[in-house]
């Protein structure tokens, strides 16, 4: 039997929040100020109360790190990638927390195969090879330290690279002369993004305000005193954020600025750094843009180039639409919707799905979508989303969504030229994925591939792969590299030459020991909510382990029209190898269906988030493939306001549940717009402060005032006066110095646990940010802490 120590007493201070003639009274908003010394000593308190609880689970921790580190190839090295003069890469080394960048100079013009290099030797030692920063270095001394980007200039002598050394996102910019080492006097500290002009002569910066908003950006002149530093750039519309680059062709500085809903683009030649910006197009409400240029060669009239501006844009399409603009005869101002339309994603479902087709809002999202304008093989699929395109001397690469994952098509750039003059459908060719040698039959009756219990629903067996192009930065790269992984399958980078159809395999990722991805199955299924959308939900297990009443890990995000996509993990197999069932519920509020999808889970339509959530726990459960006696659930972030909110909803369908930099106060957040990100958050969240129906809506699921709370005559209750029956343990991660979601929010909410007598455990980071810590040891072994608490909350505690 064990007998556990008594969770620290939080002081309780009455605080009322009164808005729209609500009053909550809050006995733990004394925990903001975190600098004082009372929540000082009780956050020291709350880890020791979770170091004596989890005690127990250090051989399992233990075994976890070691299970993790015997699959890791620890001196490794990344595939050089060429820009300009340089190939550029990443190394690690045995033993070391952070990797070291290098380079090694081309050996000519036609050079396009990458250096080999002999990981075994030390950085710097190989004849050629130039350290340009070791980070091992530059942390000794620190806690935590994170690179906040790096640049360098054309010619490859200056390096411009930011640090942050607290965790809140803040980096020091400083330049270092890479030939001499030298490193100049200018400090440029506090920043949130920085870049160098081509020539390095100049840096321009992106400011925070006290909101940790990237509001403005800053001219700097390198040499001279900060003091003489110009703004050249201020957003004054708290609602957006700002940053700043260079065109891929480096002839212009670009400003991006946007807000959830609106974006503008603002341009500078690089050859007159000192002059004003100007809009591309001006900002319209409402509206999203991108553009890029680039040129067909030899493809005017009489064989000179084709300069063309491809514009991403979404006025007339809530997918996105791609138009491309002849700039020999077009002339500005230039309006979003000129040139021709090469792709547009599906209307259905979408709030503004009537732009496209009528009744197309109300159809479902994942009806089939076909437009006779569209490249062939974007024609009948399912949640079509155009998320890009990249334009390259020698090809043309196209980023989309389908079927609820990311897909990749490619053609040859001249193709693009004569399918451009021609008005025809562009002649995209899908990129696909050679198979394993000797992988499974998904169509095999072979009850580990695909279990009786899953018989009612809709799926495929294929294998769920994650593609897009990486290591791209030469405009005049001859071949196209992309990335590909999935849930068992360790991520590759390829090498595809549109003109000869040719594949290569460039490096896999080296998973050690005796791992075989055909030990694994993934499967993709719909399941059906209870408003009647079909939700896609990815499934991973091993595929020896028995597929009936398994241990459940499920997780999910489903915020800001970010997907979930297939992805390996490492520390993701010990819990396979140990027979749990991996699930992913592609919730909405996430992209994964595109625009639509998105919109069904965010603002006064935020609920579905959690109500799929559920529901596919639900489904998993009970058609018996998994036990809710041994399911634990996962989210960090707006993922772990997921936690906090399912956890009121079912608790009964949960064991556990993991929540990691929880955002559980957010009504109490997004009033008030003096917090970090608050303002800008009303396009996600709605605006409680001054619409009471998004503060009646918000205060049905924000968890923390949702949660139970004690009882007059104690034991546990829900704050409508029933009694608790059931409620999953908790265990919550947060740094201190996290600026997106702040500390106060889940030491409040564990507080509030704590004080009603159910099992919630929080462990804070001292000196770490929204991601934790730095180090890469030191992630591996809080992943091990974390994953050790799941399974034991599973009843695998070894």
């Amino acid at each position: 039997m064990h007998v556990f120590p008594t969770p620290p007493k939080a002081k309780q201070v009455p605080s009322a929040r009164t808005f729209h003639g609500d009053t909550f009274t809050d006995p733990y908003e004394w925990m903001r100020d975190k600098d004082s010394a009372d929540l000082k000593s009780y956050v020291a308190a709350e880890n020791a109360y979770t170091s004596a609880r989890t005690a127990g689970l250090a051989n399992l921790r233990t075994t976890l790190f070691d299970e993790f580190r015997s699959h890791v190839q620890e001196t490794d090295m990344s595939v050089p990638t060429r820009l300009d003069g340089y190939w550029y890469y990443a190394r690690t080394q045995e033993g070391k927390q952070y990797g070291v960048q290098c380079r090694m100079p081309i050996r000519g013009e036609d050079d396009w195969t990458p250096p080999e290099i002999n990981t075994n030797d030390a950085p710097g030692v190989i004849p050629g090879e130039q350290v340009i920063l070791d980070a091992n270095a530059e942390a000794e001394g620190h806690d935590f330290f994170q690179i906040g980007g790096m640049d360098i200039s054309k010619d490859g002598t200056w390096l411009l690279f930011g640090v942050d050394t607290t965790g809140n996102e803040q980096y020091d910019f400083r330049i270092r002369n890479l030939d001499t080492g030298e490193q100049l006097p200018d400090e440029l500290d506090g920043l949130a993004a920085a870049c160098f002009t081509p020539d390095g002569r100049y840096v321009f910066a992106t400011l925070l305000d006290d909101a940790q908003r990237p509001y403005a950006i800053r001219r700097h002149k390198v040499g001279e005193p900060v003091e003489r530093d110009v703004i050249v750039y201020e957003e004054h519309d708290e609602k957006f954020w700002v940053g700043i680059g260079l065109s891929f062709d480096e002839r212009n500085l670009v400003i991006g600025t946007g807000s959830k809903t609106t974006t503008e683009v603002l341009m500078l030649p690089t050859a007159t750094p000192e002059g004003e910006f100007q809009p591309f197009i001006p900002r319209q409400e409402g509206v999203e843009y991108d553009v890029s240029f680039a040129v067909f060669e030899h493809a005017g009239e009489h064989g000179e180039d084709l300069p063309i501006a491809i514009v991403y844009h979404n006025l007339a399409n809530p997918n996105f639409q791609i138009d491309v603009i002849d700039m020999s005869t077009a002339r500005p101002p230039y309006r979003i919707g000129d040139g021709v339309r090469i792709v547009q994603g599906s209307p259905y479902g979408s709030e503004d799905g009537e732009k496209v087709i009528a009744g197309a809002s109300a159809m479902p999202v994942g009806t089939p979508y076909d437009d006779s304008t569209n490249p062939q093989i974007l024609r009948g699929v399912r949640g079509l989303a155009v998320e890009g395109i990249a334009m390259h001397e020698h090809f043309v690469a196209l980023s989309y969504r389908a079927n609820g994952l990311p897909k990749l098509a490619v053609m040859s750039k001249q193709q693009a030229a004569q399918d451009f003059l021609a008005r025809h459908p562009w002649q995209f060719a899908e990129v696909n994925v050679p198979e394993l040698d000797g992988d499974w039959d998904g169509a095999s009756d072979d009850d580990a591939v695909n279990p009786s219990q899953l018989k009612d629903f809709e799926g495929s067996s294929a294998r769920l792969y994650s593609i897009g192009t990486a290591g791209n930065p030469s405009y005049e790269a001859p071949r196209m590299r992309y990335m590909v992984t999935s849930y068992t399958r360790p991520g590759e980078l390829r090498e595809f030459d549109p003109r000869t159809g040719e594949d290569v395999l460039l490096k896999r990722a080296n998973v050690l020991g005796s791992f075989d991805a055909r030990d694994y199955v993934e499967r993709r299924i719909w399941v059906p909510m209870r408003d009647g959308e079909q939700m896609p939900v990815s499934l991973v297990w091993r595929r020896d382990r028995v597929c009936a009443q398994m241990p459940m890990f499920v997780i999910g995000y489903g915020a800001y029209e970010i997907s979930s996509d297939p992805a390996f993990s490492v520390s993701r197999l010990s819990m396979l190898d140990r027979g749990v069932l991996y699930v992913v519920p592609h919730v909405r509020g996430g992209g994964e269906m595109g625009r639509a999808w998105y919109e069904m889970g965010r603002r006064l339509n935020k609920k579905h988030t959690f109500e799929d959530f559920i529901d596919v726990t639900a489904a998993i459960q009970d058609c018996g493939l998994a036990d809710r006696a041994r399911t634990v659930a996962n989210g960090g972030s707006a993922g772990g306001l997921l936690m906090g909110a399912v956890a009121n909803m079912a608790p009964e369908r949960f064991a556990g549940i993991e929540a990691d930099v929880p955002f559980v106060d957010a009504l109490t957040t997004i009033l008030d717009p003096t917090l970090p990100l608050t303002v800008t958050e009303w396009d996600e969240w709605g605006d409680p402060l001054h619409d009471a129906e998004t503060y009646r809506y918000m205060k049905t699921y924000t968890p923390y005032e949702n949660a139970p709370a004690p009882g007059e005559n104690g034991g546990a209750r829900w704050p409508d006066g029933t009694p608790v029956t059931a409620f999953p343990k908790i265990f919550v991660t947060t740094s201190m110095n996290d600026s997106r979601v702040m500390v106060v929010e889940p030491l409040k909410w564990v507080a509030r646990l704590q004080a009603a007598g159910l099992d919630a455990i929080i462990k804070i980071e001292a000196e770490a940010g929204h991601g934790g810590t730095s180090g890469r040891y030191a992630q591996w072994k809080q992943i091990c802490y974390e994953n050790a608490w799941v399974l034991a909350a599973m009843g695998i505690d070894e």
